[in-house]
C-alpha cells in the first residue's frame, strides 16, 4: 500500500471530475490509502488522516514549536485547523457520487492547553446528513493520557457537484 502524501502543486489535487465520480468515503479511503494526496495543510500542521469509515474519521498528530503562538503554548489556530479537516471529511465520508461539501460554520471549544510534541487523536462523527445540510462533532483526545483538549463542531453544506 502506498504511504500517504500531500499535494505539492495545484496540479496534483484531484479534479472535480474525480471527486464528483467517487462516493465521499471512497475518496477519503483513497487519501488515507495513498493512492489520492491529502491537503497539503496536513503536513504544514503535522497531522495525517488516521482512519475512515461511514460517517466517522480519526486524524492524529501533534504540533510542534512552530504552532506556538507568542506566549509558547500551541496556537488556537492548530487545534481549529485539525477539528475543521476532521469534521469535514466526516462529512465527506457519507456523500453520495456527484455530490461535494463545504463548511458553513465550525466551533472550537478548548478546553486543555496542548503541549507541543503530545501525540492527539481527532475523532468526528456526523449526528446528521441530509439533503443539504450536514452537522458533526469532533473531540481532540490526548493519545496516552486520555484526556480532552479540545471538542468542535460544524455545520457544512451538501452540493452537486
Amino acid at each position: 500500500m502506498p504511504e500517504q502524501h500531500v499535494a505539492r502543486s495545484p496540479a496534483e489535487i484531484p479534479d472535480r471530475e474525480t471527486m464528483a465520480g467517487m462516493t465521499g468515503l471512497a475518496f477519503i479511503e483513497a487519501i488515507r490509502d495513498g493512492t489520492l494526496p491529502g491537503a497539503p495543510i496536513a503536513e504544514v500542521m503535522n497531522f495525517r488522516l488516521h482512519e475512515a469509515t461511514k460517517g466517522e474519521v480519526a486524524f492524529r498528530g501533534s504540533a510542534e514549536f512552530r504552532h506556538s503562538n507568542p506566549m509558547g503554548g500551541v496556537h488556537g489556530g492548530w487545534y481549529g485547523t485539525i477539528l475543521d479537516s476532521a469534521l469535514g471529511c466526516a462529512v465527506a465520508t457519507v456523500l453520495e457520487k456527484g455530490s461535494v461539501y463545504t463548511t458553513l460554520e465550525y466551533k472550537v471549544n478548548l478546553t486543555r492547553a496542548l503541549k507541543p510534541g503530545v501525540l492527539v487523536e481527532c475523532r468526528a462523527r456526523v449526528q446528521h446528513a441530509g439533503r443539504s445540510t450536514a452537522v458533526a462533532e469532533a473531540t481532540i483526545t490526548g493519545v496516552e493520557d486520555g484526556k480532552i483538549y479540545a471538542t468542535g463542531s460544524t455545520t457544512c453544506i451538501i452540493m452537486r457537484a
